[in-house]
């Protein structure tokens, strides 16, 4: 007689009913790095709409979580392609964006960050043509992403903040 193991975390592709649960992570990571308001919850609706819509571009963009029994989502990480002119030895310009590398503090030590990182990874290898990854990485994730091959890029990335009054959009 064989026994079924109980069913523990796994990892699965991200769908559209799992919108609120990556904005739910993005916040999470976002505290964890003194970026997120925690008065502020407006943007969360808002990111649950993003996260809904770009989800359903299942060439383009992958979330891949994790589940577990009691709590749900309790990891994700989450890749982007991004268009960029041709260049030698990328004629498509196609790269790919990893972000949103994030796990419940509850959870934390299991492997769970890796293992979402691993799919994803091997969603930009096998179903896109990305030829390079990049991702921002924090202080926290750095081995992570240096144990997965993710390296120092040859030339800095330098980011300008465009100062604009403040626009309502109805958001």
């Amino acid at each position: 007689m064989s026994t079924v193991p109980p069913a523990g975390p796994r990892v699965r592709r991200a769908e559209v009913t799992d919108a609120a649960a990556l904005a739910r992570m993005r916040e999470l990571m976002l505290r964890e790095m003194d970026k997120a308001d925690v008065e502020d919850t407006a943007w969360l609706a808002v990111a649950e709409e993003w996260y809904a819509r770009r989800l359903r571009d299942r060439r383009g963009f992958a979330a891949f979580v994790m589940d577990d029994p009691e709590l749900g989502v309790v990891s994700s990480a989450v890749g982007a392609c991004v268009e960029r002119a041709p260049e030698p030895g990328n004629l498509t310009g196609l790269r790919g964006h990893v972000s949103n590398i994030s796990t419940d503090p509850r959870r934390r030590g299991r492997g769970h960050a890796r293992a979402c990182l691993n799919a994803l990874l091997a969603w930009f290898r096998d179903e896109t043509g990305a030829h390079m990854l990049d991702l921002n990485a924090t202080e926290h994730g750095m081995g992570l992403y240096l144990s997965a091959g993710f390296a120092a890029p040859r030339y800095p990335a330098l980011q300008l903040r465009v100062e604009r009054p403040v626009l309502d959009h109805g958001i």
